[in-house]
């Protein structure tokens, strides 16, 4: 059974490493993905990401410039509390600020299975186009590390089905 799975990039491409998100969906969009993946470039269009999350998805990657007191250049794989999320009311979303989005679709109504934040620690937030050298050398990291990601959530959710069914123990694992 094909899972619906959306990757996300998100960021603003005019503001240096903030572009992150976006060029890493730019560059996985060329690429061979199982069914029921979608990739898709949001920028920062924040009630967009939302409204597109009402379809029913089973998983969520949202791909962002993440700041984590880390070196420029690190990923990190966050697993948000979707519970400890926020009701956000859709006047409240003129930004792209993941919470936000996810208590947009909490108030409409929404529900996302499963959400993995693949954040790389920006080096500069500053006016500018393109990403910092130590962003742009994350980049192929982060295609390859979505790639695990997706595998294990693809695995994760059809253990949960088949958990429903009966026939298997849930699921455990790391990335």
């Amino acid at each position: 059974m094909s899972r619906k799975i959306l990757i996300a990039g998100v960021g603003n491409i005019f503001l240096g490493d903030d572009g992150f998100g976006v060029e890493v969906a730019r560059r996985l969009a060329g690429e061979s993905l199982p069914a029921g993946v979608t990739v898709e470039d949001f920028g920062i269009r924040g009630v967009h990401l939302a409204y597109q999350l009402l379809d029913d998805y089973d998983a969520l990657i949202l791909v962002d410039a993440v700041a984590q007191r880390g070196a420029p250049g690190t990923l990190y794989v966050i697993e948000p509390d979707l519970d400890a999320v926020p009701l956000t009311s859709p006047a409240d979303a003129h930004s792209l600020d993941p919470e936000v989005v996810l208590g947009m679709v909490k108030q409409l109504g929404g529900r996302i299975g499963c959400v993995r934040v693949i954040g790389c620690e920006a080096a500069e937030i500053v006016e500018r186009i393109g990403l910092s050298e130590a962003v742009e050398r994350a980049v192929p990291d982060a295609v390859r590390l979505i790639h695990r990601v997706l595998e294990s959530l693809q695995d994760a959710l059809q253990a949960q089905t088949s958990n429903q069914e009966g026939r298997h123990e849930p699921w455990e694992g790391s990335y």
